[in-house]
């Protein structure tokens, strides 16, 4: 059977392009399709080295710097691909690779990392950050957006099987498509980090320094507690504010390599999390590295951490996101530490690793054929009636 994986854009390494190197893993025969691919050639490893088929917007004009703005050029752009040709198609989306065009006997599975969240829930928060909450560009990106929600439903409608990567993203599937997603958490390379034991006092988030990882409000709050140390790793738009608004116990190292953020991870006392993410890559490291967490309690997040009400805890939550609750979280943890153990921790993060996705994927795809073979198997509506009706 011929199979094809369609994924959003190939531009860097990140969430979703680590688990399209999973699935290229569980299914290594598939063509690979993308809208764009701006990939180094040092960069495609992940990809396997497959040629990629990409859309027109490959060949406009210094399309890398604008592809992502221009929603209606994204919608039209997949519904271009061909692959009628195909058995099986995946589409692995957060944006539009979910509306690529399939017919009645092929079987289109969606690993979906979110339906468009700047068109669904998160609108008004994206409206907010850019900036554009009022004015005519204001008004034009808003019916821009609703249209994209309208074409975003109708898509959906060709999708066979929806995948979630939790179950928080799944309620949001249901909310905006009322379809039923099946949950497999997506893989994190747990075996690349090492259990650290000895931990060191000082406090670690590591994230992209954009407004809704909410970093600015991790180290507010550290701000406030002069006598504690906060390390933060990762780079971004917000990098320069962040760095202003930091005191001198709150140290902003940017991006850093894999070894030594690692090391951080391993010896942090616990990691702070204050974002309402689909999943949280992130926090399964930490864990992975035996480090308890501290977490904002509203998202894929609450699926991976164990709380401190449950038996080997490995990590403690706060309801709102300001300041003063993560500071009352930090004296909670600190009240409780004796309570957290680096194993717990680590044998916690084992239930997202790679061998765990492959096998519950490539079984998902099993299962999901033999539903639609057994679909394209039923019977003609004539033989399904009992012809002395038709008669009578």
């Amino acid at each position: 059977m011929k199979s094809a994986i369609i994924h959003d854009w190939l531009v860097t390494y990140a969430g979703a392009d680590r688990v399209l190197e999973q699935i290229l893993n569980c299914i290594p025969d598939s063509d690979l399709f993308s809208l764009v691919d701006f990939l180094s050639p040092g960069e495609r490893g992940f990809t396997l080295n497959k040629a990629v088929h990409t859309s027109y917007l490959q060949h406009l004009p210094w399309s890398s710097k604008w592809f992502r703005k221009c929603l209606p050029l994204l919608t039209f752009a997949v519904e271009q691909f061909d692959v009628s040709q195909y058995d099986i198609v995946i589409s692995s989306s957060h944006s539009v690779a979910k509306g690529i065009i399939t017919g009645p006997d092929q079987l289109h599975i969606c690993y979906c990392y979110s339906p468009m969240r700047y068109a669904w829930d998160l609108q008004h928060q994206y409206l907010e950050e850019a900036e554009l909450e009022t004015g005519l560009k204001s008004w034009l990106v808003r019916w821009m957006l609703h249209r994209a929600r309208l074409w975003d439903v109708r898509t959906a409608n060709g999708v066979d099987e929806f995948v979630a990567i939790s179950h928080f993203i799944a309620r949001r599937i249901w909310k905006a498509y009322r379809r039923e997603a099946t949950v497999i958490y997506p893989p994190v390379d747990v075996q690349a980090f090492e259990l650290g034991r000895d931990k060191e006092d000082f406090y670690l988030t590591v994230s992209r320094l954009v407004p809704y990882k909410r970093v600015a409000l991790i180290v507010e709050a550290f701000n406030r507690m002069p006598d504690k140390r906060l390390f933060v790793i990762g780079d971004g738009p917000n990098f320069k504010g962040i760095r202003a608004l930091a005191k001198r116990n709150v140290s902003l190292l940017g991006f850093r390599e894999f070894a030594v953020m690692s090391q951080y991870l391993q010896h942090a006392r616990a990691f702070v999390f204050a974002a309402e993410e689909d999943f949280g890559i992130s926090v399964v490291e930490a864990q992975a590295c035996g480090t308890p967490v501290i977490a904002f309690g509203k998202g894929g997040v609450v699926e991976i951490i164990k709380d401190q009400f449950t038996e080997n805890p490995t990590g403690i939550f706060f309801q709102q996101q300001t300041p003063e609750a993560i500071i009352d979280a930090v004296q909670c943890f600190e009240s409780r530490e004796d309570q957290f153990d680096a194993l717990a921790c680590r044998l916690n993060a084992s239930r997202f690793s790679v061998e765990r996705f492959r096998k519950g994927f490539t079984r998902f795809c099993d299962e999901a054929l033999v539903r639609h073979h057994e679909k394209l198997r039923c019977k003609p509506l004539e033989d399904a009636i009992d012809p002395e009706l038709i008669n009578n």
